[in-house]
């Protein structure tokens, strides 16, 4: 019954909220989300606006829970008098309302604020909003360009959208409660003080100042080493996760041990940064009982002097205790507390940097979908280096017709999968254009184009989830029928039934393990085959797309891959010649620039780069003296 009536209070804050980012025709763009504050201060209360109502009851509840913790100590003082001045037996009948008072505020007022209090921080704020904060982290990361993640770990990035949105939450709601809470006793206790006897309002003074000036002066050492320590976990975070992704390479190549040197060194800068923090908090704690010291000293001393002298109640002597008692225990707590805000504003600042970084590959504002026709392909004098200031791709220009099949050739680095990543827009030209049937990829947006290409890679990863989702990832609305059409087409169908993962999922239910692990690089590459069989996009891009396979199972599907490619624009990289020697045209590239174009047979026959390509291969991998004798031979 109680779980029930808390779910109510679970969906006042949507954990998912974001803004669209579409434009008026309703279509996504990239990159086209609202930007997140880039300075820290302004991170925090952005967030903070998104749930104000929550917050502010939670402001109202800390404000209330002080001064419910100050008229109890207030209340015990004066229930100290009432003994002093009547008799057990007419003490209730003398002070009804005030033993009635406080036996309401201790058995109900205080448990129904601290219920209310509880309800908004368990049940509102903290599953929903340090959520939203996390998706809103994480949707901006997603929105970065291909090369954002290539200069970066996996597992750091993901380190710090965990930590930004606990953070957040946390600083946030400690200040709003916690802090708050401590600020409204203190205001309380030295007015009820001041009212027993001014001196001891003039200790309480004198005391915050002091608890003012460690906070301004020690802390920001903790806060600075705080930043660092989120910035070492999460570098700690992505090279933990680095080796264990790769752990097929660690455990084949690193007999040395190095990657444990390389992961330890990560550890040792998290335990410096950590040293020191702590090193901090022991010289802030060790000022703050000082001053706690002279505070609790100052305030009995004058006290007791006030009962001596008839001033002071014993009630007052007893309340001035007890409150200064109070106020000693929760300032160590909040300066606990206060160490962990400056912590988590470190973690904030650290995550900021990364998380409010624009994307530097963005859809333009007036991008419409691209309209896909027949698949036509063009680049004009397209320019482009990664930075470097040359090489790679120099003014190329090439048509591909529509329904053509075109093969890439040339040696590595040639810029053969530079010019595939450009057409599906990984990277921005330096110069020229690329366009799909008289549409600048440019202008349209990522999305639509991307959705327009169907891509087979050599390195193929898979997503830790089962057989059928993967096949279907590029069509998610595909029917179980279609699903198992296109595995069957990719020559999946012999080994899938004969799957099960560790908890037991079968066939297509199983799981395939981060990058799809659990299988062979053979089964991988069917696996994606049949992502784009289903995919069913009118343009085909196949970049050695039948390496991984041998050469039983490349016979099997090649009749199917022809098939797949009926129709539709292609464009083929292939270090083994003879599995695009049939295509209709083959492009031979060199530094970047085309050096010759033709059919296998043309090719052949200009005795150029393509032929000593060729032969080199048609003799065997190794490049022989036999073969060279051959091809110096074939140039005479």
């Amino acid at each position: 019954m109680m779980d029930r009536f808390l779910q109510r209070f679970e969906n006042v804050l949507d954990p998912f909220e974001d803004d669209a980012g579409s434009g008026e025709d309703g279509v996504y763009r990239t990159g086209h989300l609202r930007p997140l504050p880039a300075e820290t201060n302004a991170f925090i209360w952005h967030f903070a606006l998104q749930a104000k109502g929550p917050l502010i009851g939670l402001l109202i509840a800390g404000g209330l829970t002080g001064g419910i913790e100050a008229v109890l100590f207030t209340g015990v003082g004066w229930l100290v008098d009432a003994l002093g001045h009547s008799t057990p037996e007419t003490l209730v009948s003398d002070h009804f309302w005030l033993i009635a008072g406080l036996l309401f505020v201790t058995l109900i007022g205080r448990a129904a604020l601290l219920f209310a209090s509880s309800v908004l921080e368990e049940q509102v704020i903290s599953p929903s909003f340090y959520n939203r904060i996390r998706w809103q982290s994480y949707r901006r990361l997603m929105e970065q360009a291909y090369s954002f993640f290539q200069n970066d770990f996996g597992g750091r990035l993901a380190q710090k959208v965990q930590q930004v949105g606990m953070a957040t939450g946390d600083f946030i709601t400690t200040i709003l409660q916690t802090f708050w809470s401590f600020v409204t006793f203190i205001f309380l206790t030295v007015t009820i003080l001041g009212a027993i006897d001014w001196r001891m309002a003039l200790v309480l003074v004198l005391w915050v100042a002091g608890y003012v000036w460690i906070v301004r002066n020690l802390l920001p050492k903790i806060r600075e080493y705080g930043r660092a320590s989120a910035d070492a976990r999460s570098i700690v975070s992505g090279r933990v996760v680095d080796s264990f992704t790769n752990i097929l390479s660690v455990k084949l190549f690193d007999s040395s041990r190095q990657e444990d040197a390389f992961v330890k060194d990560g550890f040792v800068y998290l335990v410096d940064m950590t040293r020191r923090s702590t090193r901090a908090i022991t010289e802030v704690r060790t000022v703050v009982a000082l001053l706690n010291g002279f505070m609790m000293s100052g305030v009995g001393v004058i006290a007791v002097m006030g009962w001596q002298a008839g001033s002071v109640t014993a009630g007052g002597v007893a309340t001035a205790l007890g409150l200064v008692l109070r106020l000693n225990q929760m300032s160590g707590w909040m300066m606990f507390n206060i160490n962990g805000l400056v912590r988590n504003y470190g973690t904030i600042q650290d995550a900021v940097a990364t998380i409010t970084r624009l994307p530097t590959l963005i859809d333009a504002p007036d991008a419409r979908p691209l309209v896909p026709a027949k698949g036509a392909i063009r680049y004009e004098d397209v320019t482009f280096h990664y930075g470097k200031g040359g090489g790679v791709i120099d003014h190329l220009s090439l048509d591909i017709r529509p329904g053509e099949k075109v093969g890439l050739v040339g040696r590595s680095g040639a810029g053969k999968t530079t010019l595939v990543n450009l057409l599906l827009r990984l990277y921005d030209l330096e110069g020229g254009r690329i366009l799909i049937d008289g549409q600048d990829i440019a202008g349209v947006t990522q999305h639509s184009l991307r959705a327009a290409i169907g891509v087979v890679t050599q390195d193929t990863s898979l997503l830790h989830r089962s057989i059928r989702d993967n096949i279907a990832f590029g069509k998610p609305e595909a029917e179980e029928d279609d699903v198992v059409l296109a595995a069957e087409r990719a020559n999946a169908e012999d080994f899938i039934p004969s799957l099960r993962d560790p908890k037991g999922r079968t066939g297509y239910d199983a799981h395939v393990g981060e990058r799809g692990i659990k299988l062979s690089g053979g089964q991988r590459q069917r696996i994606a085959i049949a992502r784009v069989l289903l995919k069913n996009a009118p343009i085909l891009v196949l970049d050695e797309a039948t390496s991984a396979l041998d050469s039983e199972v490349e016979a099997a599907i090649q009749e199917n891959l022809v098939r797949m490619m009926e129709g539709k624009t292609v464009i083929a990289i292939a270090h083994r010649l003879s599995t695009i020697a049939a295509m209709d045209r083959l492009i031979v590239l060199d530094k970047g620039a085309i050096v010759e174009e033709g059919s296998h047979e043309d090719l052949l026959a200009k005795n150029g780069l393509y032929a000593s390509l060729w032969r080199r291969q048609s003799g065997g991998f190794l490049f022989t003296e036999s073969a060279a004798e051959a091809e110096s031979a074939a140039a005479e």
